[in-house]
């Protein structure tokens, strides 16, 4: 009863997908429909050429009528052109529409994926979401091309050349079926087996997607360590799944085909033992006997394809199920709010209870208030909360408890938007695109003119090493800046958010990284960047920060001191202490 109730599931949920899939050809109503009457035009005109076929044989060649041969060979040819432009419509519109349905997909899919929280990408990989916005969609396009529209033909096809044949001779149609049903257990068993095989190997293309995209990711790290021949035996490990997998589909091919083929040669063999003896005894023509040969050849043809058909639907389908639960998936953070007036900067956390995950905290009942204009530094050991801060602020994550505020409003009757373009952020690991610099200042904002960007570069310092790069602003950095330093792309970071002008400044850990011969002109960026701003600095150098307007020093997310930096030096707690181990002195800094 439950396997009953749960294939009955499985069945509305298929429909429910197929529904969901099709309603994407909504913009395309009118070329769905060409496509489909060229399909069904195609199924209606596959039995004209066997009879066509059996006329010329019993009417021009049995009776040596010449002039009628001509004729009917110029229609041949005129079917099979016709059958030659529909095939070639039919396949052009199909592949079309499933192009064009993919590619509405995936501009939804890479939305969706761009507006999650952080949070989600904190718990999944990024190899697995990218088989999903491109290879599972990617399975979607099958759906049209050599899927449903398919099955729609090869069925009308298959009904139409049964109508034909039991019309013209119920005898040599019964004879010609006779290995049917031997056939559709066989397509059973085929569609079923080839089902699973093909949703192992998609979940094994997954698996190795992620592997593949983290590690190139991480291949310095791999180098440093020595990790290759490691690495390379995980490698071969997973891609050795995926191979086996791919090879039990393949077995399951290269077991039903033969079968097929066998049983389209008994029924051949079956048609011409029984039809040659209808022949001699007069009873039916020589062309009514070649055009049921034909008629088998072309209904073996779509029933041999129907099984492979069906899978490809079921795994577009499939495939379609993992894309709409990345397109359903409800990670995003919430935006109601419709406030877009202009930041003063004043930052206000009262209360606040953060955790990453349940019961976890990472911050705990924190509470604080930065005036506009203000620069305030976070200190704290590793795993402090001062990196989770900045987070709240820019709302990348979700507290659990408390109220942030900026300007004395709740940060989420913000518009999420106005709020993002209102703060910006320089963080340690600078990220910069396989791009050209003037794109990766600007980031495609047509509002920011080259101009203002020359100018900002000059002012900040770095107008000159820009100008000593080939192609000067049109260089391009390649991915992640590798062709840079990490002190040039810290600098183009800064030169980044200084053109976009946020009211509010964050710099996590962005000068701890910095080497001494790009620390005077990062220091210099960071006295312009942060000019009549409200600015928050995390920073392991404490040098960076003597001249603050206030310190917060957190441990495991409590607020345990705040004070300038002489006042904490003389008051000889907890950033007494971290100043004495990071200069074993810490009059150093006074």
């Amino acid at each position: 009863m439950n396997k009953r109730v749960n294939t009955d599931r499985k069945k509305s949920l298929d429909l429910a997908v197929l529904y969901r899939i099709l309603s994407y050809l909504k913009p395309y109503k009118q070329n769905f429909a060409w496509a489909l009457f060229t399909t069904i035009l195609l199924a209606g005109i596959s039995p004209v050429r066997p009879w066509l076929v059996q006329y010329t044989i019993d009417h021009s060649i049995a009776k040596s009528d010449f002039q009628l041969l001509v004729i009917l060979t110029f229609c041949m040819i005129g079917l099979l052109m016709l059958e030659t432009l529909l095939q070639f419509a039919d396949s052009y519109l199909s592949t079309w529409l499933g192009q064009k349905v993919i590619k509405d997909i995936r501009v939804q899919v890479f939305s969706s994926i761009t507006n999650f929280k952080l949070a989600y990408f904190d718990k999944n990989a990024v190899g697995t979401l990218v088989t999903r916005a491109v290879s599972d969609t990617e399975a979607i396009a099958d759906i049209f091309s050599q899927g449903l529209l398919t099955i729609i033909g090869d069925l009308l096809k298959l009904t139409v050349l049964l109508f034909v044949m039991f019309f013209t001779d119920w005898r040599l149609a019964l004879v010609s079926i006779s290995t049917v049903p031997i056939l559709i257990i066989a397509t059973v068993w085929f569609k079923n087996a080839v089902k699973k095989s093909f949703q192992d190997v998609r979940n094994q293309v997954a698996k190795l997607n992620a592997f593949v995209q983290e590690h190139l990711s991480g291949m310095q790290l791999v180098q440093i360590f020595n990790r290759e021949q490691e690495e390379l035996k995980k490698f071969s490990e997973i891609n050795l799944d995926h191979t086996k997998a791919n090879i039990r589909s393949i077995w399951h091919y290269s077991v039903f085909f033969p079968i097929v083929e066998i049983l389209s040669s008994i029924s051949l063999g079956l048609l011409v033992w029984f039809g040659a003896e209808q022949v001699m005894e007069n009873k039916i023509s020589i062309g009514h006997l070649i055009a049921f040969i034909m008629y088998i050849n072309m209904m073996f043809r779509p029933i041999r394809m129907l099984a492979d058909r069906f899978n490809t639907l079921q795994m577009g389908m499939v495939s379609s199920e993992r894309v709409f639960k990345i397109i359903d998936t409800n990670e995003n953070i919430s935006d109601k709010g419709n406030l877009t007036t202009k930041f003063k900067g004043d930052i206000e956390f009262k209360d606040v209870w953060f955790a990453y995950e349940k019961d976890n905290w990472v911050l705990k009942n924190l509470s604080f208030k930065v005036r506009s204009g203000q620069k305030i530094a976070l200190v704290g050991a590793t795993g402090s909360g001062k990196t989770s801060i900045t987070s709240l602020i820019n709302r990348f994550y979700e507290y659990q408890s408390g109220t942030v505020f900026i300007d004395d409003v709740k940060i989420e009757d913000f518009d999420l938007s106005h709020l993002r373009n209102s703060i910006g952020i320089v963080l340690q690991d600078v990220f910069l695109f396989s791009d050209t610099i003037m794109n990766n200042i600007t980031l495609g904002d047509t509002s920011i003119l080259e101009t203002r960007v020359i100018e900002a570069a000059k002012l900040i310092g770095i107008h000159n090493f820009i100008m000593q790069l080939p192609g000067n602003y049109n260089y391009n950095v390649m991915e992640r800046g590798a062709t840079l330093s990490v002190g040039q792309r810290q600098l183009l970071a800064f030169l980044r958010v200084y053109v976009h002008n946020p009211s509010i400044l964050i710099l996590d850990e962005a000068t701890s990284s910095i080497d001494s011969e790009s620390e005077e002109l990062i220091q210099r960026a960071m006295e312009i960047l942060t000019l009549n701003r409200t600015a928050i600095i995390v920073a392991h150098r404490l040098s960076t920060i003597k001249s603050v307007d206030q310190i917060l020093v957190l441990d495991k997310g409590v607020l345990i001191e705040k004070g300038t930096h002489l006042e904490l030096i003389q008051r000889g707690g907890a950033y007494f202490n971290l100043v004495e181990k990071q200069f074993n002195s810490p009059r150093v800094l006074e």
